[in-house]
């Protein structure tokens, strides 16, 4: 009988690769992450209580001081070691008497933080005081070594496999079954030969694309599809012609709406004011920025992200600080500033008129209603279109406010008995005219 193929050495190859993969796939599971013990951080041995005492310090201190560096006045970590507590009682009830007294040490701090006078806290008793003296007498805990912007792609997750090993798995899985089926048709094609048996050739066949264009109907409808789904995405990008929605260009300095607005529960007014009073929203002046952040030099801890770190906050920080001339070691400012060039996201064309003012303070609109919920948004993008349709849709639902505006008395007496209604839309007070919005 005539010996067909080399059975073994076939064999062979499909269970060492077999093997491979076990001994693969068998690895990667025992590769699970086992997280790190978390450091101890010694416990401040005062006689205080170290959690009142940062309660107290964020309510009185924190205005004008830090833990870890210099503000307004001197870093207050460790402050324990460079004065006693006697000193120390004297110093926060009445700074003033005590540069007053001539005492050497009350002299030499105030001169050292530009003599600027420290606030007096009398009613603060001694008991709060070394409350506070044991916060920040507390160590610094070192932050967790973690990778800047998020977990490292292809790194273990806790509690299972990284992604790249599961698709590494599947990737020899998929090639193995193609080296089998390629070992199985090259067996069949020896055991076919052996036996005498010939394998028919394939006969040939019309190209596919012959036989559709002979097929008059096939295409007559593919022509029709055609020219319909052509007609209906040169209509949709025509109509996209100067719209910008969506658009999230990326600013010199990083500026989270989402911190600010939103964690922060910052007023939108506070920093554009000009929305109040002036067709145009404007672009802050740095200096409001600064009523916050020259005492603000670095984020919580919290605030970091899987997206954006710590480090990167503080380093849009520091961008400011470069751009005002500010020396945040100093306290003070080197005179020495530079230009932020913004980039602009809502731009109407030059033939359309709006007014901030008249929507903000006169029509009591919300900001949110035009840009979208910004106290969401880490980077501010444009979120309405700002087309003609949709400023019109918008005068047409929205309600005019006639409550103490005794502007619009007279107005709404005479309109409300033409349209028959109680309340009178932006569109019914003449909000349709061509001139309201085009020069």
């Amino acid at each position: 009988m005539k010996k067909v193929g080399n059975h073994n050495s076939t064999s062979r190859k499909m269970f060492f690769s077999l093997a491979l993969m076990l001994t693969f796939s068998l690895t990667s599971i025992a590769q699970v992450a086992v997280p790190a013990p978390a450091a101890e951080v010694p416990v401040a041995t005062q006689g205080g209580d170290p959690v009142k005492g940062k309660e107290l310090f964020n309510s009185n201190c924190a205005a004008c001081h830090k833990l870890d560096a210099k503000s307004t006045g001197p870093a207050l970590r460790g402050i324990s070691g460079k004065h006693d507590m006697p000193w120390l009682y004297k110093w926060i009830h009445n700074s003033a008497d005590l540069i007053k007294s001539g005492d050497a040490a009350a002299v030499k701090v105030f001169e050292a933080n530009n003599k600027v006078p420290m606030t007096a806290f009398p009613a603060l008793s001694e008991g709060d005081i070394d409350n506070i003296i044991a916060y920040t007498s507390e160590p610094k805990a070192e932050a967790p070594a973690a990778a800047v912007g998020g977990t490292v792609a292809g790194a273990p997750q806790e509690g299972g496999i990284s992604n790249a090993v599961i698709l590494g798995a599947l990737a020899l899985v998929m090639a193995m079954l193609v080296v089998m089926l390629f070992l199985v048709n090259n067996v069949l094609r020896k055991v076919a030969k052996a036996n005498g048996i010939e394998v028919a050739p394939k006969e040939p066949t019309m190209p596919i694309w012959k036989a559709f264009a002979k097929n008059q109907f096939l295409v007559l409808v593919t022509t029709i599809f055609l020219m319909l789904a052509g007609a209906y995405f040169v209509y949709g990008f025509l109509m996209q012609v100067g719209v910008d929605q969506d658009y999230e260009p990326i600013q010199p300095i990083h500026y989270s709406h989402k911190i600010h607005a939103g964690d922060n529960e910052i007023n939108c007014k506070y920093c554009h004011s000009a929305a109040r009073v002036s067709k145009n929203a404007g672009i802050p002046s740095l200096n409001v920025c600064m009523n916050c952040h020259k005492n603000i030099a670095e984020v919580a801890e919290s605030t970091a992200t899987p997206e954006y770190s710590k480090a990167f906050y503080d380093e849009q920080i520091q961008k400011l600080y470069t751009a005002v001339g500010w020396d945040k070691s100093t306290q003070s400012y080197t005179g020495k500033s530079q230009p932020v060039k913004w980039v602009r996201i809502h731009n109407l064309p030059d033939f359309v008129y709006f007014n901030h003012s008249q929507h903000v303070t006169v029509a009591g609109i919300e900001c949110q209603t035009c840009h979208g919920p910004v106290e969401t948004y880490e980077i501010q993008k444009q979120f309405a279109p700002l087309t003609m349709g949709w400023c019109i849709n918008c005068h047409r639902k929205t309600e005019v406010k006639m409550k103490g505006n005794e502007y619009y008395d007279k107005i709404h007496e005479e309109l409300s008995k033409k349209y028959g209604v109680d309340k009178l839309t932006a569109a019914q007070m003449g909000g349709l005219e061509c001139g309201k919005c085009h020069y």
